[in-house]
């Protein structure tokens, strides 16, 4: 009588996953595509926003990864099915055991081969017939071990499996070199496939061990124990691209290109400086390329509106914060900004002229630098005076354009005919010339601002004199309303600021005692007039081929490109006049004081004293005042 009873036993914990076949490692997914509808430099703002969420994440990203759980691999024990045979049946156990081991049915069911055979030799221990088939039965056993290890699909499942043949094996032979052989071979396949997988599952968890633990933890372990297993080298392989990823979306969606260094510098501790990361270093480079290129084509075209600027400063900010640095495309944006900022749709020591509704043209004009200067004279400069200080800084934020002469009569002749305007001179029927004969200034009948200084005639192109400081503001009224465009007097800092031109020399030319040739129309020692006289105080050595006024831009223009600043005429200037600089404006603005009588001229004649062509140099005038030695120019805002 037989008895049958499943009292063999297998341990195994449930598996992480289960699966038929091997499981490869999971696919990089692709690089997260831009948002559509909007441009890209919209795009780049909104990441830019979200960058301080990046860096939260990044931080919890910082710390090191749980270890992988591993599944238990733990080898099943196996206990043979309690069999009862009584003597008789022996023989027939004896053939059922042979068929069991012929189809394969070894262990499982108390009718299979090794069962049957243990029964038998438990009764009869000297049972030959039955020794030889349990001998059989073990080396199937191995066989169809190493043909599970062997298998490539279903590779945990086989494995376990053969686990279970060997745990056979090894109970018939526990002293069996060859079960404890094949028992430590699977083990450790089994143990390296548990790893692989639970790095695996990790990798899906994006727990990539870049900081410890995680799925590198697990792949390395692998290879520590089989240096060309396959699985695992994929698995690093996939944690390198799940860091690269991590570097593109840092880059792609928060703009954070520091984190994406940071994370393609983890990246390369996996596996080395490869081909793969070399070219994500190249697609994250050319991702700021292209953020950069649209933050600067933004700003550019937030610059063509008059309210753009501060949008096109964000943009800049924003460009900086993700360019490296010294990039020329930030370079760009920043000096099209500053240019802006400082100079309008103009550029410094740009040449133009405005159009005038007649057809003609206004005067030439030249952008001054913005920037900052010394106004007015130390306390130890030779000649000055206390009406020239406190010497003060002031500061131009924003350029200016001015006229790169002093206006002329043709210039002054078209406003008089356009306006049937009867200046000072003109009106009151005098002005003051110089009188060749006594060699001194006086009052002469019938001149006005067709006169040169001698009273005759003007040339078109002699600096237009004889006109009142209220003649000039009348005609850059009539200029500003021809061209469209805001023209004034130059306030007295602006003045002192361009006839400087960089220099603080007490000098405008600097600190020589004689200007350098051609430098303007002055007074120096080698002038002479038509009928011999010299000039008592003048500069030594020097001489300019004139005696009175000469042709605007006859001399050579200043660094700012800017002719006769500190000679030919003095000249009005918008501001009231004041016995002292405190409390004078550090902007640049006019100091000016409505219905003031007392104005300001400044800058050099061709007929005043060496130390009254300092560059500090200032004096008080009525402004009813026409005279042979002043004339003006204009500045116009931009």
């Amino acid at each position: 009588m037989r008895s049958f009873g499943h009292i063999w036993t297998l341990v195994l914990l449930l598996p992480l996953a289960v699966s038929g076949c091997s499981d490869p490692p999971p696919a990089a997914p692709a690089t997260p595509a831009d948002g559509q509808g909007k441009s890209l430099a919209g795009r780049v703002v909104e990441r830019l926003e979200a960058r301080a969420a990046a860096r939260q994440r990044d931080a919890e990203a910082a710390t090191p990864d749980p270890v992988p759980q591993v599944e238990d691999t733990a080898l099943p024990r196996w206990q043979a099915p309690d069999v009862v045979l009584a003597p008789e049946q022996l023989a027939q156990a004896r053939k059922d055991a042979d068929k069991a081991l012929a189809e394969d049915r070894l262990f499982r069911e108390a009718g299979d081969a090794i069962p049957l055979y243990l029964a038998i030799l438990a009764q009869k221990p000297d049972d030959r017939a039955a020794q030889r088939g349990l001998d059989k039965a073990r080396q199937r056993l191995r066989t169809l071990a190493n043909a599970r290890m062997a298998q490539t699909e279903g590779q945990r499942l086989a494995l376990a499996e053969a686990a279970m043949l060997v745990s056979v094996a090894v109970a018939l032979a526990p002293e069996g070199k060859a079960e404890q052989a094949l028992q430590e071979r699977i083990a450790t396949a089994r143990r390296l496939l548990a790893l692989n997988r639970a790095g695996e599952q990790a990798l899906r968890q994006g727990q990539f061990g870049e900081d410890g633990g995680g799925a590198q933890a697990a792949f390395r372990e692998v290879l520590a124990a089989d240096p060309d297993n396959s699985r695992a080298r994929q698995g690093l392989a996939a944690v390198e691209s799940g860091l690269i990823r991590r570097a593109e979306r840092a880059a792609a969606l928060d703009s954070d290109f520091a984190a994406a260094q940071r994370w393609l510098g983890k990246a390369g501790t996996v596996r080395g400086e490869g081909p793969t990361l070399i070219d994500a270093r190249a697609r994250i480079e050319a991702i700021r390329t292209a953020q950069l290129d649209a933050l600067r084509n933004a700003g550019l075209r937030d610059l063509t509106s008059s309210k753009g600027l501060k949008d096109a400063r964000d943009k800049l900010a924003q460009a900086e914060r993700i360019a490296l640095p010294g990039d020329a495309t930030v370079e760009l944006l920043r000096a099209r900004i500053e240019l802006v900022t400082h100079y309008g749709s103009f550029r410094p020591r740009q040449v133009f002229s405005d159009a005038l509704q007649d057809g003609g043209r206004g005067p030439q004009m030249v952008v001054v630098p913005h920037g900052t200067f010394l106004m007015g004279s130390t306390q130890e400069e030779i000649g000055g005076r206390d009406a020239e200080r406190p010497q003060h800084e002031v500061r131009f934020e924003r350029g200016f354009a001015m006229s790169i002469t002093e206006v002329t009569v043709a210039d002054f002749r078209r406003f008089v005919e356009a306006t049937h305007a009867r200046p000072r001179a003109t009106r009151r029927g005098h002005s003051v010339v110089y009188d060749e004969r006594s060699g001194n200034f006086i009052r002469r009948s019938g001149v006005d601002w067709q006169s040169d200084y001698n009273g005759v005639r003007a040339a078109p192109n002699s600096p237009v004199m004889h006109v009142s400081v209220r003649d000039a503001e009348a005609y850059a009224a009539w200029l500003s309303e021809q061209t469209g465009r805001y023209y004034r007097l130059p306030s007295e800092s602006e003045f002192e600021y361009a006839l400087r031109a960089g220099n603080q020399g007490r000098y405008p030319w600097g600190k020589a005692a004689i200007p350098p040739p051609n430098t303007g129309n002055f007074t120096g020692s080698l002038d002479v007039s038509p009928s011999g006289r010299h000039w008592n105080n003048a500069f030594i050595g020097y001489g300019d081929g004139f005696w009175g006024t000469a042709p605007v831009g006859m001399y050579n223009a200043n660094a700012w490109g800017l002719h006769d600043m500190a000679g030919n005429l003095s000249e009005w200037v918008a501001d009231c006049w004041h016995a002292s600089y405190r409390r004078a404006p550090a902007d640049g603005a006019a100091w000016y004081n409505p219905g003031c009588r007392q104005r300001v001229i400044r800058g050099g004649n061709w007929a005043n004293a060496p130390e009254q062509t300092r560059a500090a140099w200032r004096q008080s005038q009525d402004s009813d005042v026409t005279s042979a030695r002043i004339g003006f120019r204009l500045v116009r805002g931009i």
